[in-house]
């Protein structure tokens, strides 16, 4: 399909393409993107930059290769390279540090734009910085759309779809499970995790992990409450998906999919995918094979949470034993990865019905190409489809269905059915 028609110089710029995050999501587009594409990778090194552009080459010598872009951190050099791109994917983290300076450019200069970031506390700041102007200038900036958040997302936005073409009805209550994930963190994701509370206070972190603390438009409906035992362990027993404990991503990725739910009811032009409905509600938790293990996850995510949150000296402990920014798993290593997503959705139907949504979602591979596969999809849904969106903060969900089918070519798969309960 062709490219939309634009007058900036690149249709997409891959900026911090030599970090390693960067450097897969610039393999992916050498691998996967057409052969016309006008694309460049960004960075403060030109000689890396080079290394990039030649890596690229190799992978597929067809292709025309990505230009270079040498640019420092500061607003006066990324305002000019935002202006020359249609779309930038930001791969610079943390995003809490170092984000801010691409986000405004592109806000600014009403260019579409994309990150992997996991940090909920800092997709608020921008929210509240500069959806605005976003709006304003028509950019639409689609943060956290990598393996934080969209596989929780875009798993819902699916239950959602199933329930309303099949039962003709909303979705009412989601639960997703991350069901299994094998996988070691690279650096940059390490930095971010432990950086989080030096550039943000709990009480910051705190708030941006509440269910519609993203969302645009308050709801007062809250997720069924959990029990004093599984509050006290962890563990809690969904049908249909087994014995749960508590998610380290769930804050984050429970705060994103309530913004999809505000977008869609505030937002005309995306109501035609299908608003949630007044009482949707979403909870997300991890597989656990036993009691044991269930508190063991809790109690760690706890503990370590604290440590990391008002101990300096752990903090600083971490970063001697981990992946430093630029480093990460070896590609035989990851080659092996694999994540699963499980989630049910129950119609909002009364009486109901006994029927129930179950969604399953997978990818073989490294999980940094899963999120190189995530940026590009998302870009080229954009370049691709007509999905009207005026200028915002978006979520992933808010792409539709181009979006997770281009995600299947890629190798991220999702299937859906209808169940008995």
């Amino acid at each position: 399909m062709p490219f939309k028609k634009h007058t900036r110089q690149y249709d997409v710029v891959v900026y911090g393409a030599t970090g390693y995050t960067g450097l897969r999501t610039s393999e992916f587009i050498a691998s996967h993107f057409p052969t016309g594409t006008k694309w460049a990778v960004a960075g403060r090194s030109a000689q890396k930059l080079e290394d990039v552009v030649k890596t690229c080459q190799d992978l597929n010598p067809d292709r025309k290769p990505p230009q270079v872009e040498v640019c420092s951190l500061n607003d006066k050099d990324l305002a000019a390279l935002a202006k020359k791109a249609f779309i930038i994917i930001a791969t610079v983290g943390p995003y809490g540090k170092y984000g801010e300076h691409m986000f405004k450019a592109c806000a600014e200069a009403g260019t579409h734009y994309f990150d992997c970031t996991g940090e909920a506390v800092w997709h608020a700041a921008m929210i509240k910085k500069y959806e605005k102007l976003a709006k304003a200038s028509g950019a639409c900036m689609f943060p956290q759309s990598a393996v934080e958040s969209a596989p929780s997302d875009l798993v819902t936005f699916s239950l959602a779809s199933l329930i309303k073409s099949e039962l003709s009805a909303p979705v009412g209550d989601v639960v997703v499970s991350l069901h299994e994930m094998r996988s070691a963190p690279s650096g940059g994701t390490l930095a971010t995790v432990i950086s989080l509370f030096e550039t943000f206070s709990f009480k910051q972190v705190a708030a941006s992990h509440l269910p519609y603390a993203l969302s645009p438009i308050p709801n007062s409906k809250s997720a069924p409450k959990a029990s004093i035992q599984s509050k006290l362990t962890g563990a809690q027993y969904v049908p249909n998906l087994g014995l749960q404990t508590t998610s380290l991503t769930g804050g984050t990725d429970t705060a994103v999919v309530h913004r999809t739910w505000g977008l869609l009811q505030q937002e005309p032009v995306l109501q035609k995918l299908g608003p949630y409905g007044p009482n949707f509600t979403y909870r997300e938790f991890m597989k656990t094979r036993n009691i044991v293990t269930a508190i063991t996850m809790h109690y760690s995510l706890l503990i370590g949470g604290v440590l990391l949150a008002f101990c300096s000296p752990f903090r600083n402990l971490l970063r001697r034993f981990v992946f430093q920014p630029g480093q990460g798993p070896s590609r035989e290593d990851s080659a092996n990865d694999y994540i699963e997503f499980r989630g049910v959705g129950t119609p909002d139907l009364h009486p109901t019905t006994g029927k129930q949504a179950l969604c399953r979602a997978w990818f073989h591979g490294s999980m940094y190409m899963l999120t190189a596969a995530f940026l590009s999809g998302a870009v080229r849904t954009l370049l691709e489809d007509d999905i009207g969106l005026d200028g915002g903060i978006y979520t992933p969900a808010c792409l539709g269905q181009g979006y997770i089918d281009r995600l299947d070519e890629y190798g991220f798969k999702i299937e859906t059915k209808i169940i008995e309960n």
